[in-house]
């Protein structure tokens, strides 16, 4: 008998052996880590912006600056993801990480498009959106990461940790008790999707296993420091964007 099963109470679609991982079902680091560093990780997956969203009361001014500033940011967020396969392709001990990896690169050209479709619908001026200060401290965050010296389980934690922050987000905004907007529910589903849900969970398992085979400390800390940073600056992001 298969051990996958759709969790339908969700209303997200998410099978059982993905939310096994994301929950900390076995108890791997990043699992560990998100325990221990719980407060800090609800304030960036359940943060009153997205509360907004799924709750049916957000202010549409502040979606549009959201939107605005994400574009910004996924276009500094491409060369940070073709540095981690760089990395992957020169450090990881598994070939299949590159095959995950890149099939997210794939999948930034037609998020890039996406911005510009709902800029349009909108109507947000993409070419006139100034990074806020927030948008600008993440991004420079991200090319830290780039730096050659940096490891591969660092950047990779961070990857994770990044796309992570948005499924749990906005799979929130999907629940079957959420009062999410109609015409807000294509941005939802774009983050909260199943398809987007596990391959988090790929990327976690990556992720997991470069820590677990890791032999020192100092790499470790360097990791958890980056999970944190991540966390500290997805909250700073949903700040601006929640005015």
């Amino acid at each position: 008998m298969s051990s996958k099963f759709k969790v339908v109470e969700l209303g997200v679609g998410v099978d059982l052996e993905a939310q096994a991982v994301m929950e900390g079902n076995g108890k791997g680091t990043i699992a560990k880590w998100k325990d221990k560093h719980r407060r800090m990780y609800d304030q960036a997956t359940h943060h009153p912006f997205i509360l907004s969203i799924r709750d049916g009361a957000v202010d549409y001014s502040n979606f549009k600056r959201w939107l605005g500033q994400d574009y910004i940011f996924v276009r500094q967020f491409i060369p940070f993801v073709a540095s981690v396969l760089l990395k992957s392709w020169k450090e990881s001990d598994e070939e299949s990480d590159m095959e995950v990896l890149l099939g997210g690169m794939a999948s930034l050209n037609d998020e890039i498009s996406w911005f510009k479709r709902q800029a349009d619908k909108w109507d947000v001026h993409l070419h006139s959106v100034v990074p806020q200060q927030a948008n600008l401290n993440y991004c420079m965050f991200l090319e830290s990461l780039m730096k050659p010296e940096v490891e591969y389980i660092v950047a990779i934690t961070a990857f994770w940790a990044v796309e992570a922050v948005y499924q749990e987000s906005f799979s929130l905004c999907l629940e079957s008790s959420a009062k999410t907007p109609l015409e807000l529910m294509e941005t939802c589903q774009r983050w909260g999707n199943p398809g987007f849900g596990e391959y988090c969970v790929s990327l976690q398992k990556i992720a997991d296993r470069c820590l677990e085979n890791s032999t020192t400390d100092d790499v470790l800390l360097k990791a958890e420091a980056a999970f944190t940073t991540v966390l500290q600056h997805e909250v700073s992001f949903w700040d601006m964007s929640y005015g």
